[in-house]
């Protein structure tokens, strides 16, 4: 896919440095002859409005204009050969600078201590995390068209920052795709003699790539902020709360596959990478679950397999099963380094089942906690006499706070806000 390549290229240029100068211009400036000028500024909103995901428009609007200005006069046929190098030269010295109109990161300071190529490395290597709560709000079709008669540049390039920060950790073709088909619905549907029956045919047909934006974000969040291990554990868990009946044998495996299409698609520049993994996965899921639980049939009734993954992870969880005491791992499986992994799993996954209104926030704690007891015990001189010590702590503690969280966990998903409230 040639424009995420050229997004990539742009975005990790600096990064490339190392390589030589002359690569560096070359290929930011094949990108920009191939692109034109247009849609490499609209690539370059995307990659900056993603990275600093909680800049202003005003910001991103700055710093935008100095990468394309900077394109456009070194990537001329008679622009000096060290045009390049000494426009992104100046370019870090702007944003050390004490009055910068670039966003604001405060890790700027201390790359600013470096000098030349390190100090560049190190300011290209700053990024934003995700924001907490998403601040884009699409507006009602009358709203949209009204904004974009007015300056259908201002526009876009608008929609193009909020939309790009508010899922700043979609993969990029995701992204990429997402924001194309909306700014080709609001071009065609504003100028239709019949906005309303265009914008409800347009907005059906981009379903499953809103949706699927939305679920990638999501998931790609997780992916940077758990890693891979922490991420197949929370799918796993999210699992058996939904079809708490299920074995840990059928949805350790389906957990695992979950983790690996992320780690493989969260950071791929492949076109189809998302879609194709992810409903190869959902197939999976439905091939085991779909006959053991309604719930999961009924979502997996569907054609479209992203459709069916929607459904999936929309489905609330299920009431707790009547299940024995859950069997803690011994001492030797804990600190022994085939088995402790699937072993802690396990546990935390008969947890889950036995409570499933408990949030995965607080089975990743849990999670946490485990793996700090086992780093802790494991290379004590008496592994068994502190592992004991905090078994017996836990086993006090634990119980009443998990039946605690989730009573009121289940509360609050049955009740409305007020009766929450006032309960």
């Amino acid at each position: 896919m040639r424009a995420a390549l050229a997004l990539l290229l742009l975005v990790a240029a600096v990064h490339a440095e190392h390589r030589g100068k002359a690569y560096v211009r070359d290929k930011v400036c094949q990108e920009f002859k191939t692109l034109g000028k247009e849609n490499f500024r609209t690539l370059t909103i995307i990659a900056n409005s993603r990275k600093y995901s909680n800049a202003t428009f005003e910001e991103i609007n700055h710093l935008v204009h100095e990468i394309v200005s900077l394109a456009e006069t070194c990537c001329a046929d008679s622009a000096d050969p060290s045009c390049y190098d000494a426009g992104s030269s100046a370019l870090s010295a702007k944003s050390c600078s004490k009055d910068s109109p670039f966003p604001a990161h405060p890790g700027t300071a201390g790359c600013c201590a470096h000098e030349g190529l390190e100090q560049k490395l190190c300011l290209a290597a700053l990024r934003h995390p995700p924001q907490e709560l998403p601040h884009y709000l699409q507006p009602s079709n009358e709203e949209i068209c009204q904004a974009f008669k007015k300056d259908p540049k201002d526009f876009a390039d608008r929609f193009l920052y909020e939309y790009a920060s508010t899922y700043s950790e979609a993969p990029l073709p995701v992204l990429l795709g997402s924001t194309r088909t909306f700014l080709s619905m609001v071009s065609t549907c504003c100028i239709s003699p019949m906005p309303t029956a265009c914008f409800l045919k347009e907005k059906l047909e981009r379903k499953s790539l809103s949706l699927l934006t939305l679920m990638s974000n999501r998931a790609c969040s997780r992916f940077v902020a758990y890693g891979k291990d922490k991420l197949a554990f929370s799918y796993l868990t999210s699992l058996a709360q939904k079809m708490p009946s299920a074995s840990f044998e059928d949805l350790f495996p389906l957990s695992e596959d979950a983790a690996e299409v992320f780690s493989q698609c969260c950071g791929s520049v492949a076109e189809d990478c998302m879609q194709k993994k992810l409903s190869e996965h959902t197939a999976k899921v439905c091939a085991v679950l779909s006959a053991r639980d309604e719930r999961f049939a009924d979502c997996c009734k569907g054609k479209n397999l992203m459709q069916n993954y929607f459904c999936i992870s929309a489905l609330p969880p299920a009431l707790a099963s009547k299940l024995p005491e859950a069997q803690k791992p011994t001492n030797e499986q804990l600190c022994g380094e085939d088995a402790a992994r699937y072993a802690k799993r396990r546990y935390l996954f008969e947890l889950a089942r036995r409570h499933t209104n408990i949030p995965d926030v607080f089975l990743s704690q849990l999670y946490a906690a485990s793996e700090k007891v086992r780093e802790e015990c494991c290379s004590a001189k008496d592994a068994s006499a502190c592992l004991d010590s905090k078994r017996q702590q836990m086993g006090q503690e634990l119980p009443p706070f998990l039946e605690k969280a989730d009573r009121l966990c289940r509360q609050y998903t049955e009740l409305n806000f007020l009766d929450f409230k006032k309960r």
